[in-house]
This record gives C-alpha cells, sequence and structure tokens, in this order.
C-alpha cells in the first residue's frame, strides 16, 4: 500500500489529466472546480463529456480515447456507477493514474471501480480531491483534506 500523500504526489506529476464529469452548467460541479483549478496552475487538462463539444470554453471529449495524443492521469468526477466503464477504459489505454473524486458525499467512488483498477496495476486513489494536495491545493481545500481524513472520506493508503 502506498500513503495518499505519495500517490497524489505521483498523480500530480503527470502533466495531461482527462477529468470526467465536466458540465456545461459549471456553477456548483466539482468536476469543473477540479478542470479549471488544474487548468490556472498549468496542467494540460481535457474535459471529458460524450453530452458536450465545448465545456469551460475548450473542446469536450466523448471518451479518454477520443482525446489526441492520450493522457497520464485520469480524474473521475462522475457517478459511480459510471467509474468502473472510465477505470477499463483507463485500463485498456494504458494509462495507470486514476483518482475518483470524492467530497462530503459518496462522490464518485466505486469499490468494484477500484478493485479493477488495482488488479491490472493502476494506481487508484479512492477519495478525496487532487485539489487538496501539491500546487494545485488551495486553503479551502487543504482545511477538508485533514477533515475528511478525520471521518475516512479520505483513504490514508490507496
Amino acid at each position: 500500500m502506498t500513503s495518499i500523500k505519495e500517490a497524489a504526489d505521483t498523480f500530480l506529476q503527470s502533466k495531461r489529466i482527462a477529468v470526467t464529469g465536466v458540465s456545461r452548467t459549471p456553477e456548483s460541479h466539482g468536476a469543473n472546480v477540479v478542470y479549471r483549478r488544474l487548468r490556472e496552475v498549468g496542467y494540460e487538462v481535457f474535459a471529458v463529456n460524450p453530452n458536450a463539444y465545448t465545456v469551460e470554453g475548450d473542446p469536450a471529449y466523448p471518451t479518454l480515447a477520443a482525446i489526441p495524443g492520450g493522457v497520464d492521469a485520469v480524474v473521475v468526477a462522475t457517478r459511480p456507477d459510471r467509474a468502473r466503464a472510465t477505470v477499463q477504459e483507463a485500463v485498456d489505454l494504458g494509462v495507470d493514474q486514476v483518482w475518483m473524486h470524492r467530497s462530503v458525499d459518496r462522490g464518485s467512488v466505486d469499490d468494484e471501480a477500484t478493485r479493477l483498477g488495482r488488479e491490472h496495476g493502476l494506481t487508484v486513489i479512492d477519495g478525496g480531491c487532487p485539489l487538496m494536495y501539491g500546487r494545485p491545493s488551495d486553503r479551502a481545500h487543504r482545511v477538508m483534506c485533514r477533515l475528511m481524513t478525520l471521518t475516512r472520506r479520505v483513504p490514508r493508503q490507496v
């Protein structure tokens, strides 16, 4: 097992990151918050939404496979019942870093998707948010990380 900090650091070393579940109506969607912040701090990010051509003024892609040049990592920020298909696509494409976003609710975490990814050698972070760590972090997310770690909504190890 790897500590969440070490797994987060490795994930955030990725240059090209897909974010699934980015919405055309971004007001309060967690996926959009993650997408914008990663873009702001210099990551090359790709919105994945099979129902949109553009999101946040950028091109949107229906699948991970549709992203030109592929990605190094993916943030799953869809409903949990869609996580397994995304993890399977990551396995098929050789993407070895997956983060299932989770805030105060269940988020995108799916136990079957987590198991699938790990069985295929992927690092799967099953909870929390990439904005809680490293360069993309902000004070609010760091505080949330501490609280959510105490309540086990952020894993201590992956």
